[in-house]
Order: C-alpha cells, then structure tokens, then sequence
C-alpha cells in the first residue's frame, strides 16, 4: 500500500468520525490521493458524471422511493395494517404478529425499511399502546419486522448491489422470498414466546366474514406487489419499468379511487423524493470516484489474491463476512456499505465461488439486521425518535429478535438453497 493510500483511507475515516456528510468525505479523501499522486483532477467529475452511464436499472430507485412515499401518504398503511389484523391478530400477542405480517406485506411495496418503521410504524405502536402492550417491547417489535422490509422484494439496496455485482435484478427479488418469509415466521414464534410468558391477551377473531371484509379493502393495495413482481417475472418488464409502473398505479389508487391524496400531499411527496434521490445520486457519484481511486491500488484484487491464497473456501470467507458486516452494519450506513465495502468484497467473493445472488441476498440480511444492532442502528434512532422512547428501552427488548435474525442468516449463508431455490424454481434473470 502507497503512502498516498494511507493517506486517503485517514482523511476518510477522519470525515466519517467527524460526521461529515459521507459523499464530501469520498470526494475530499480522493482529491487528496489525486494530489499526491500527480493525476488530473480534472477527470473526478467525469468519473462521478460517466459513472451513472448505461446503469439503467438505478432509475427503479427513486420510482420505489416515490411508491414507498404515496403509500404512506395515501391511507393504504392503515387498509394493510386492517387486513394483517384480521388474519393473525387472534393469536396470542396478536398485535406484535399484526406488526411483523403489516411489515411482510407493506414491504412488498416500497422495498425500504426506513419507510416500513416510519410508515406502519407509528400506527402499529399506537395500536399495540391501547391494547396494553408495553412501549418499548412495541418499538423493538416494530424495529425487528422493519429489517424485512428490502430482503422482500422490492428492495432498494438490491438494486444497487445488482448494480456493482451484475447479478440479475430479478434473481436478487426471488432470492429474497424465502429469506424474507422465514425472518417474519421466526419473529412471531418469539412473539408468541414472549407474549405468553408475559400474559398478553389473544386478539378476536373476525369471522371469515370480517376477513373478507378486510380483505376488499385492501385488495386494490395488495395488488401492488402482485403487479410489480408479476410484471417482472412474466418478463412483461424490466425492474426498472416495473417500478414506474407501481409508482402509477398507486399514485392512480389514491388519488382517483381512494380520493386521499391532494395537490400538498403531492407536493411533499415530490419534495421528498427529490431530497432523497439527489441524497442519494450525490453519494454514488462519491463511491464511484472512491471505488476509482481503490481500484488504481488494486485493493480488490489484493483482497482476491489473500482469499485465494489462504485457500479458506467458501465456508471461512462466509464467516468471516458475516462477522464484518454485522459489525460494520450498526456502525455504517447502509448506503456506505454497499458503495464502499461490497465492490472491495465482490472480486474476493467470486474467487472463493460463491454465487453472486446468494452473496448478494446475505449481504442485504447482513445490513438491515445492523440497522437494528445497537449502538448505533439506524432504525433504533428513527423508532426512539418517533415514539419518545428511550434508546435504552428498545435495545433492552430488540435482543432475543435480534437472536432470530441472526439464525435465519446462518441458515440463509450457510444453506444457499434457501436463497437460490426460488430462482432455480421460477428462473429470475
């Protein structure tokens, strides 16, 4: 490693601990190795403008982000939430199994758990709250349910990942079926534990005919997924044109047929996803630029070369990369993550052959299960800011959700049939 690289990696860890916004940081760190290296500065923005070039499929990022915003917006939470209630709130705990089957569902829409905990979540404490539930095992239910919400599909970091890794968009989805279903069915079996333990009540049964009556309400919602993934996967579209076309449809849904969006909401709605898309674009256009830099001292293929020449087999680099990305997922943001770190770990990865859908779907695992990790989880901060619980509150519940997710990862990195059944079955590319 040059001095140069010593250097840049300082200034950016320097940043980041400082808080710097994390897309100045790359940039920062990179006009100083560009410096000390004696290379144009002129080509940094043609790095970061030519980066986007031909990465289509990025455009399905701020069409989910815009889907995820009208949900929240247009009434559609509270017909999902009615209709989760109506088919496991009878069960002992049944609002905490209302909470995990809502996220399930919901986030076969927006493809982000941010949007799943600030979307569903301040309705479902509040449900959970009146029902004699206490607050912080509500919040930590709803931060551990909120982790299911990109390995459903949609998901945006997905997306992303599919396009650093070139694995098929499609396959991610499918991947990330089971996965994502198994992680919901371990929450309610603690839930179900933890409930009975603590003497919480079994909600009522509706009847069949208080489930079909909730399920009319929130077909047209429902529908959403079946469109989005159906689309795909019949090959009617690409993901990218699918995200458009959900966008459409639930922007059609409420304001023509649900008649709850209006021209304010509209306009928060736009400035919303503006905010968060041009968030976004700025910190890719940084990770190609440091990517860029990376790639000159030939760090990924240095890392290739020490898996390789260990020879650990996939098994041992499995380990290990879970125990860096657990780690650095309650410490680092996602988006860092997969724009800083997975392009490092992707030429070590196809060394030790390991299918790129299968690392794909566990790295995703890996970072939402972090968002809800303390210290410093994203979704902790985010429910504790909602609610006006403590920090403290939510973390001394999360951990025997956290303990559940932690298994169904080792069983999704350690049985890549969980993972690659569905598109072996179904054929996603």
């Amino acid at each position: 490693m040059s001095i140069s690289l010593w250097v840049f990696l300082f200034v950016f860890i320097i940043s980041f601990a400082l808080r710097v916004p994390i897309a100045f940081g790359m940039v920062a760190s990179s006009v100083l190795y560009f410096l000390l290296e004696g290379l144009d500065l002129s080509t940094i923005p043609e790095i970061m403008v030519f980066g986007f070039k031909d990465k289509f499929v990025l455009l399905a990022v701020p069409l989910f982000i815009f889907t995820a915003r009208v949900m929240n917006s247009g009434g559609i939470t509270e017909r999902i939430f009615d209709f989760a209630g109506s088919l496991v709130g009878h069960l002992r705990g049944g609002l905490g199994h209302v909470n995990v089957v809502a996220s399930i569902i919901f986030s076969g829409m927006t493809g982000s758990a941010i949007a799943d905990a600030s979307g569903l979540g301040l309705m479902e404490i509040k449900a959970m709250d009146d029902a004699g539930y206490k607050r912080s095992f509500s919040a930590a239910v709803t931060v551990a349910s909120a982790t299911i919400g990109p390995i459903i599909p949609p998901s945006i970091p997905m997306v992303i990942y599919a396009m650093l890794s070139g694995a098929s968009v499609g396959a991610l989805f499918l991947g990330g079926m089971v996965p994502g279903v198994l992680m919901g069915i371990g929450l309610m079996a603690a839930i179900f534990v933890i409930s009975r333990k603590r003497g919480y009540e079994r909600g009522k049964w509706p009847g069949p005919g208080g489930l079909a009556t909730a399920f009319k309400r929130a077909l047209l919602s429902l529908l959403t997924p079946v469109i989005l993934l159906g689309g795909i996967y019949s090959g009617a579209f690409t993901p990218t044109e699918a995200a458009a076309v959900a966008a459409l449809y639930a922007l059609i849904l409420i304001s023509a047929v649900y008649r709850s969006f209006g021209i304010s909401e509209a306009v928060s709605v736009v400035r919303d996803v503006v905010e968060n898309t041009g968030f976004l674009g700025f910190i890719m256009a940084g990770a190609f630029v440091f990517g860029h830099v990376l790639a000159i001292e030939r760090v990924p293929a240095a890392l290739a070369d020490l898996v390789l020449g260990f020879n650990s087999g996939k098994l041992v680099f499995l380990i290990v990369l879970n125990i860096l990305f657990l780690v650095l997922g309650c410490l680092i943001d996602t988006m860092v993550l997969l724009l800083v770190v997975v392009p490092i770990v992707i030429p070590a990865a196809q060394a030790a052959g390991i299918d790129m859908v299968h690392l794909g779907v566990v790295l995703v695992m890996n970072m939402m299960i972090g968002l809800a990790t303390p210290p410093f989880g994203m979704l902790l901060f985010t429910i504790s800011g909602l609610t006006g619980t403590s920090l403290g509150e939510i973390i001394s519940e999360i951990w025997p959700f956290l303990l559940v997710l932690m298994a169904v990862l080792l069983l999704c990195t350690y049985m890549p049939e969980t993972v690659l059944w569905l598109p072996g079955v179904l054929g996603g590319s």
